[in-house]
C-alpha cells in the first residue's frame, strides 16, 4: 500500500471516529441532565452496605445504586479514570459514605476521587424522564410521486 493510501485510510478512520463520538457525547449529556433533574437536595452522608450498580457520568459524577430503586448522585471533582474503570469501590466508615471524607476508588495505582457532594436520586422520576426521552414523533411518509412516462 502506498504512503498516500495509508494516510487516506488514517484520515478516514479519524473522521469516522469523530462522527461516532458526537452521538455518544449527546447521550452522556442527556443521561447527566436526567440524573440532575431527578436528584434531590444535597445530604451529608448515606448508608452503604452493598453496591448494586453504578454508572459514570463523565469524569466528575457517578451514580451509585445501593438497591434497584435507591440511587445516589456523587460529585467527585475531576476523576480522570472514572469513565474507563471496569469496577469501582467506595470507602465508608461504619456503613456510612460521607461528603469530604470518603472516596470513590477507580483501581489500583490510580488516585482516589474525593466525594464533594451527595444527592439522593428519585429513581421513579428518573425512569419517567428516560421514558419521555424515548418517545418519538412518528409521521407517515408522503406518497412518492408517480414516475413520469416517457414516449
Amino acid at each position: 500500500m502506498s504512503r498516500k493510501a495509508r494516510w487516506m485510510v488514517v484520515a478516514l478512520a479519524a473522521t469516522l471516529g469523530a462522527c461516532s463520538s458526537v452521538p455518544n457525547a449527546q447521550r452522556e449529556a442527556q443521561r447527566q441532565a436526567a440524573y440532575e433533574a431527578a436528584a434531590g437536595a444535597p445530604v451529608r452522608s448515606f448508608h452503604f452496605y452493598n453496591l448494586y450498580s453504578w454508572e459514570p457520568l463523565g469524569d466528575s459524577q457517578v451514580v451509585i445504586y445501593t438497591q434497584a430503586n435507591r440511587a445516589w448522585l456523587l460529585d467527585v471533582g475531576q476523576c480522570q479514570y472514572l469513565g474507563f474503570a471496569n469496577t469501582i469501590g467506595l470507602t465508608s466508615f461504619s456503613g456510612d459514605v460521607s461528603v469530604n471524607f470518603d472516596k470513590v476508588l477507580v483501581g489500583r495505582g490510580y488516585p482516589p476521587c474525593f466525594i464533594s457532594k451527595i444527592r439522593p436520586v428519585d429513581v421513579a422520576r428518573l425512569k419517567l424522564e428516560q421514558q419521555a426521552q424515548r418517545k418519538i414523533d412518528a409521521e407517515p411518509r408522503e406518497p412518492a410521486p408517480a414516475p413520469a412516462t416517457s414516449r
